[in-house]
């Protein structure tokens, strides 16, 4: 069982940045590929980015290319979503996932094996 705790969000005006983080409970945090998703109001949950195992790949939605950063620290149990130049249509609660595979914690999200509860992220324009 993992245990997983987003942190850091909150209103920000746009062209702010903001930086993510998601603890992971338990010693097989670097077992799982790690994914962030995002939900609007009325809208469907959205992939926003993804890191595998060891962190040397990764995927992005192609709305946050380029502003967005995900990075983990496999000794720390955290992943972190580093969100640069804030638009405010990036505004949505943010899910921090795990999953088996970079593939599980990308598309629609539903292989992802764990989620975290959400953090919200308002961007004032």
């Amino acid at each position: 069982q993992v245990q997983l705790v987003e942190s850091g969000g909150g209103l920000v005006q746009a062209g702010d940045s903001l930086r993510l983080s998601c603890a992971a409970s338990g010693r097989t945090f670097s077992r799982y590929a790690m994914g962030w998703f995002r939900q609007a109001p009325g809208k469907e949950r959205e992939f926003v980015a993804a890191i595998n195992r060891s962190g040397d790949g990764t995927d992005y939605a192609d709305s946050v290319k380029g502003r967005f950063t995900i990075s983990r620290d496999n000794a720390k149990n955290t992943v972190y979503l580093q969100m640069n130049s804030l638009k405010p249509e990036d505004t949505a609660v943010y899910y921090c996932a795990a999953g088996a595979g970079l593939a599980s914690v990308t598309g629609r999200g539903n292989n992802v094996d764990y989620w975290g509860k959400g953090t919200l992220v308002t961007v004032s324009s």
